[in-house]
């Protein structure tokens, strides 16, 4: 393989899920009778160019996840305090990777066309995102009260995978700024173009036993 097409993944699922009150990590939580995890899994296996998935969970949960995908060709990790040390943790058991993807597993059904695209973006960009359109209309709001409305136009609802060369992506991590809510917010404030690529309505996340009741149903539909 050259260098340019090793590309692995960490899957990020050290999330609490506390808001889906389901009494496990949200990564264990199952729809359709397979953990999130798992259905991030299956649809991570199907896209080749993806060598190596570190899945990064809770410490306390680590010896259970493992046991869990016992037998399946992933490394795991225990996650940290915040998604940023989570997502180190996984760096940490990357070798060789020129480029990664980081993915959450709150977004189990993103289908891997996705995967594809942000991969085929990298070849000529440091950081892809996948993003959906913005329905709604937003509003920024201070104390209550609207103090602006952005153009729809402009705005997009960003999902997982992220993608980026790996040196960038690292890079990117070695400052501390607590202020980041994703891995490509990281990056753009290094100064780099991050490039938008199209993502899917499948790629929702689930926070909220309302949106663990979609996914099942859309499960159902299939």
């Amino acid at each position: 393989e050259t260098g340019a097409s090793v590309t692995a993944m960490i899957l990020v699922a050290a999330g609490s899920g506390s808001r889906l009150a389901a009494g496990v990590p949200k990564a264990l939580v199952e729809v359709g009778g397979r953990s999130l995890l798992q259905h991030c899994l299956d649809t991570a296996s199907t896209v080749e160019r993806i060598t190596q998935i570190v899945v990064v969970v809770p410490a306390a949960h680590l010896r259970e996840v493992s046991a869990a995908l016992a037998g399946q060709a992933v490394d795991v990790a225990a996650g940290g305090d915040t998604r940023d040390d989570s997502v180190r943790a996984g760096f940490a058991l990357i070798t060789g990777a020129e480029q990664i993807l980081v993915h959450d597993a709150a977004r189990p059904f993103v289908p891997a066309e996705v995967f594809e695209r942000v991969i085929d973006a990298l070849t000529d960009s440091e950081a892809v995102i996948p993003a959906v359109p913005v329905v709604d209309t937003i509003k920024r709001v201070r104390d209550g009260v609207v103090i602006d409305t952005p153009v729809r136009d402009e705005l997009v609802a960003v999902q997982t995978p992220q993608g980026f060369r790996a040196a960038t992506l690292r890079a990117a991590h070695d400052g501390h700024d607590p202020q980041v809510t994703d891995d490509a917010m990281r990056v753009e404030r290094a100064g780099i173009a991050v490039r938008v690529v199209a993502g899917s309505p499948q790629g929702f996340k689930i926070t909220t036993p309302f949106d663990l009741a979609v996914a099942g149903a859309m499960l159902e539909e299939r």
